[in-house]
């Protein structure tokens, strides 16, 4: 009997791209995906450029400032400027160096191209640091994000040039079949499965786990 394929979710050494175009359901994707990474074992950094209405209403998310390099398991959430290029280079060479530290991107293609996320996304699997890059033009974001992915999830995108740049990268043909409104496509690169993936939950869901998750404890008296 033929083994049925597994949906696997990455793990703290893993590197996950998330394509979409606007509207397409990628953020409430990755939103979801965030709420079940492994922030209870290490710290997972959001770097929020376009201040993301989801993953800002969550209470348990805590602020930080590019000064800080979070030590403890929980989720962070870091809004750098965009005019702020060497301030986010010289962060995350402090993520680099240090290790063991998850980073969220929303959008990608903002982060500086430069020394830093190369080095993350080319070393990151030793050095124990996951990375979700999301963008909706993946001719925008560096090569890298595509080229070291470990899993792509792609939803539905209007450019041939966007379609080009991951292509390579996928099975053949996987690009081809039209999707259903926020659906996407799932490739497990390791395992060499490809799976076409429905709707997350919607948003409330999303928060109550991010709560369920984060909450501080109370103690039994």
């Amino acid at each position: 009997m033929a083994k049925t394929p597994s949906y696997r979710l990455p793990g703290l050494t893993h590197r996950h791209t998330i394509f979409g175009r606007t509207g397409s359901g990628k953020t409430q994707y990755g939103a979801w995906m965030l709420s079940e990474a492994g922030f209870d074992r290490q710290p997972f950094v959001i770097v929020d450029y376009k201040r993301d209405e989801l993953l800002n209403s969550c209470a348990y998310i805590r602020e930080i400032g590019l000064n800080e390099v979070p030590k403890q398991a929980g989720l962070y959430i870091v809004h750098p400027s965009v005019n702020d290029s060497d301030g986010v280079e010289d962060w995350l060479w402090r993520v680099h160096g240090r290790g063991n530290v998850g980073l969220y991107v929303d959008e990608g293609y903002m982060v500086p191209d430069k020394g830093a996320m190369r080095a993350i996304l080319t070393q990151g699997r030793s050095k124990h640091i996951p990375m979700t890059i999301l963008t909706q033009r993946p001719v925008w974001v560096t090569r890298f994000a595509v080229s070291e992915a470990d899993f792509y999830t792609v939803f539905t995108l209007n450019s041939g040039r966007d379609q080009k740049v991951i292509e390579d990268f996928l099975p053949r043909g996987a690009l081809d079949d039209r999707l259903s409104k926020y659906h996407s496509r799932w490739y497990d690169v390791s395992e060499d499965v490809l799976l076409t993936v429905g709707p997350v939950p919607e948003a409330d869901v999303i928060i109550e786990r991010f709560y369920d998750r984060l909450e501080p404890k109370r103690r039994e008296l």
